[in-house]
């Protein structure tokens, strides 16, 4: 016995001393940084003459980052660990780009989408729009890849030059979404899925009660994504001359261009327009290089990252000379799933969007607001509380318009709806005015194991408790509060439209419809971007000499310590250990995670949700 004590002893002895030497090692790691993070000077960013600025974009396009603890932000980033799909910021893209254009010591412009991984069309359509804003300079743009996704080829298409690895490819899969149905695995778990709704295209449910997609659902999605892959391929036929049978969407007309190259898709890319031609990595480095001159510290072509040239033109001595203006045009950006309570960027919490709402309301500086939506729904009282606050900036006689990203549907459209003007985008999925609630109990599973649930209660009123079932009130006064939320939102809409009830219902019933069907159907006021948007909001509040800014949340002394210290800190660590590289199975699963998350996400008191079930989470 003494013997097996001893063992353990020295197992649990070189447990600790592992513990320890790792332990040391986190602790000398971070003293390093530290040290060298207050005692390194600044030390201002150069962009070189003659470079090339390249657009580093690696991962999804966002209006704003989803916020992470800027303690985990550092050890994700010194550990190479990356539990999320990276996110570039689209206005910074858009700056840089802007800016590169009329800056003298850029020469052009280098698109890297490896690690591109999408976001939206009318986001990639407002970065395809700079980039020809660049191209009317003068200033070449160029783009080189293994392979290009159809994400990726959509921004590659807008380049004077695109190149492709001669084992590489072009890949077109057209538009449209998958589902997981959980029906049969619910009925074999016991699970009772309790579902209520109204509309009948509000198919958020069915992947709970149905093992296949409805007809409605079908016709639904048809119409949607028939329109978005018409407007892409419009897009690509303007911009390139592509061979038709590429873009038609048909196997058999892919299938006999291939064939027509002896089955080489790299070779029949060029010849149909697609690529400019095959190279190399090599080739494509040293025909940079002739355009840049090399760079002799990094042994390449002279260029600079689109982050670190923000940063360059943002530094201290721009900072001092430029002046504010009194008047402010505000943005409030609302990102994500909308839940109930204070959110961090990246949700939308109907308690902390609705603060940043009245801050704006309560600076005197501000004169107009826009509310940047970007956002599947979700909550319906806590899309409400914004739309309150909505109202009440509009009783502060400050205008709001609504700016619709990629998505702004169900709730989305709800805390859009009651502003001056809506403004979307073509490609803006919007509509999907309509509401559900769901619930699950497990009465049946429980009993299958042995245990059951009994008591005494004063009233025979339905108790709502996951351990019983719900009896015949129960469901009836749940469908009465479901059907009055669709009331109550068909009518709002109706009254912030000026449309009858009538006219809003015909086109609610969870339809999803695009920006550019919205606005024929009267469901928004005008087409355009972000900018259109502002200068919509500036116009109402007659400004001439103004200032935009984004309305951030107030952070405590504590955020702030930690977001400078360890954002600085994330600085210091070499790239190399941070690159991050994805397999496709990877951000499949990623992507999957964050839809089944979502679950955990609702906590309407009510039970009522307005949320689009298609749209994809921003």
């Amino acid at each position: 016995m003494s013997d097996i004590a001893s063992v353990f002893r020295k197992l649990f002895g070189l447990i600790n001393i592992i513990r320890k030497v790792i332990l040391n090692i986190i602790f000398f790691v971070l003293l390093i940084l530290v040290i060298g993070l207050f005692s390194a000077e600044e030390q201002p960013i150069v962009v070189p003459n003659n470079s090339l600025l390249t657009l580093n974009l690696s991962g999804v396009l966002v209006e704003e980052k989803t916020w992470v603890h800027p303690l985990d932000a550092f050890v994700n980033e010194l550990a190479g660990s990356h539990n999320q799909i990276p996110e570039v910021v689209l206005s910074d893209v858009i700056n840089a780009i802007d800016e590169a254009a009329t800056d003298d010591r850029i020469s052009g412009l280098n698109l890297e989408l490896s690690l591109f991984m999408g976001g939206g069309l009318n986001k990639m359509k407002t970065v395809g729009a700079a980039i020809e804003r660049f191209r009317a300079t003068g200033k070449p743009v160029m783009t080189y890849a293994d392979h290009y996704t159809q994400s990726q080829y959509y921004l590659a298409a807008h380049a004077d030059r695109v190149y492709l690895n001669p084992l590489g490819m072009v890949a077109f899969e057209g538009f449209g979404s998958y589902r997981l149905y959980f029906k049969d695995l619910l009925e074999k778990l016991k699970i009772n899925a309790h579902v209520f709704k109204v509309g009948a295209y509000k198919s958020a449910v069915e992947p709970y009660t149905r093992n296949d997609m409805s007809d409605e659902a079908r016709e639904a999605n048809q119409l949607l994504y028939d329109e978005l892959w018409d407007i892409y391929v419009a897009d690509l036929a303007q911009l390139r001359e592509i061979d038709p049978r590429i873009l038609s969407g048909k196997m058999e007309d892919f299938i006999a261009a291939v064939a027509e190259h002896d089955n080489d898709i790299a070779a029949m890319a060029v010849t149909t327009g697609l690529v400019t031609a095959l190279y190399s990595r090599e080739q494509f480095r040293q025909e940079m290089i002739d355009l840049t001159g090399l760079d002799d510290d990094k042994k390449s072509w002279k260029k600079i990252g689109h982050e670190e040239y923000l940063a360059a033109l943002n530094g201290p001595a721009k900072a001092d000379s430029e002046q504010s203006a009194d008047d402010k045009v505000a943005i409030v950006i609302a990102r994500g799933t909308i839940v109930d309570g204070h959110q961090k960027a990246g949700m939308i919490g109907g308690d902390s969007t609705a603060a940043l709402l009245r801050k704006a309301r309560l600076d005197d500086d501000v004169k107009a607001v826009v509310l940047r939506v970007d956002s599947p729904g979700g909550s319906g009282f806590a899309s409400e509380i914004i739309r309150q606050e909505v109202l009440e900036l509009k009783k502060a006689g400050k205008p709001v318009i609504a700016s619709m990203s990629s998505v702004a549907a169900s709730g989305g459209y709800w805390i859009s709806a009651s502003a001056d003007e809506i403004w979307a985008t073509p490609e803006t999925i919007t509509g999907s005015i309509g509401v559900f609630g769901m619930f699950f109990t497990v009465e049946n599973s429980l009993a299958h194991i042995g245990v059951y649930n009994d008591g005494y209660h004063t009233t025979n009123m339905p108790v709502l408790d996951v351990t019983r079932g719900l009896d015949e009130h129960g469901k009836y006064l749940i469908q009465i509060s479901i059907e009055k939320f669709y009331r109550d939102f068909v009518s709002m809409v109706a009254e912030s439209r000026d449309m009858t009830y009538d006219a809003v219902h015909e086109v609610a019933q969870g339809r999803i419809w695009t920006g550019q069907q919205a606005l024929q159907l009267g469901l928004v006021d005008a087409l355009g971007e972000l900018d259109d948007a502002i200068a919509a909001a500036a116009q109402r509040a007659e400004l001439e000499n103004y200032e935009v800014m984004v309305v951030e949340p107030d952070l405590s002394a504590k955020e702030k310590f930690l977001q400078e210290m360890f954002g600085q800190a994330t600085a210091l660590v070499p790239a190399s250990w941070t690159a991050p590289t994805y397999s496709p199975l990877e951000i499949q699963l990623q992507r999957i995670f964050k839809e089944v998350k979502l679950l955990n996400q609702f906590n309407d008191p009510n039970g009522v949700y307005a949320l689009c079930e298609i749209c994809p989470l921003p």
